[in-house]
């Protein structure tokens, strides 16, 4: 059985944020999932099948299955595409626990189709704010996530959480945002100790949130943003109303065959 890794939002190698794409014929057992994305040891492992109009489509982090995942959906669009499963142009449709989502290709880049999560004014909850040691401009709470606002990109970077406070936090993850630098417009980066990983690269989720907040803020519909964390990444973000568009691109850095 085929596997494959691949660097998501990135066009280059070693950057980006590595999710692991396993195409199956069928339905898989769920323990033997579990296994797979704990043996892979990735932020996600991407599962798929063909099914009635498109690919049901499932995301394993090593501890969690998790409702929604840009990165892994990116990662399997790519590999869908570079291996024959979908010929070049059409367009990849996949069935999963947060709905129908698309990818399509525009150049060199693949553009997905994801529900917008707009987060709603709350009050940070007790050791948060501490955990993160930073001053909150502004904190909301998405259907996912808390979203923590900060004075500057700088301090987005400079960031070095407690990840054990962190884990208690009642939610899927983290975001932490500031306005942009050197020509993005934002930068953000993805926290989620509670789901597994303590800092997650590059979060396409994350951004179907920071998409509508700093659309609103910037008064932009199109919007490029950058994921400060230590292998970096970028997304282009178009918001569409109710909707989404998120555009990255995507490596392949290993082929291996699961005994």
């Amino acid at each position: 059985m085929r596997i494959v890794t691949v660097d998501a939002f990135t066009a280059r190698r070693f950057a980006g944020n590595p999710a692991a794409v396993c195409i199956l014929g069928a339905a898989a057992d769920e323990e033997w999932m579990r296994d797979v994305a704990r043996e892979m040891n990735l932020a996600e492992t991407a599962f798929l099948f063909p099914e009635v109009g498109g690919f049901r489509l499932r995301w394993l982090t090593p501890a969690v299955e998790v409702d929604l995942c840009g990165h892994a959906t990116l990662a399997s669009a790519h590999v869908l595409w570079e291996d024959g499963h979908l010929s070049q142009g059409v367009q990849a449709v996949f069935h999963t626990r947060s709905g129908r989502l698309t990818a399509d290709q525009r150049g060199e880049w693949i553009e997905l189709n994801f529900p917008a999560t707009i987060a709603v004014t709350a009050e940070a909850p007790p050791g948060m704010l501490d955990a993160l040691a930073c001053q909150a401009k502004f904190v909301g709470r998405s259907q996912f996530d808390y979203l923590v606002e900060v004075g500057s990109a700088a301090e987005v970077r400079a960031l070095k959480p407690d990840f054990a406070l962190l884990r208690g936090i009642g939610a899927r993850g983290v975001i932490v945002t500031a306005r942009g630098e050197n020509g993005f417009d934002f930068v953000s980066r993805f926290f989620a100790p509670g789901a597994g990983i303590d800092e997650d690269p590059v979060t396409g989720s994350a951004h179907c949130c920071l998409g509508p907040f700093w659309g609103e803020r910037l008064n932009k519909t199109e919007l490029l943003a950058f994921q400060a964390s230590a292998r970096g990444g970028t997304v282009r973000v178009s918001v569409k109303g109710d909707r989404v568009l998120l555009g990255g691109q995507a490596v392949t850095v290993l082929r291996g065959e699961l005994a």
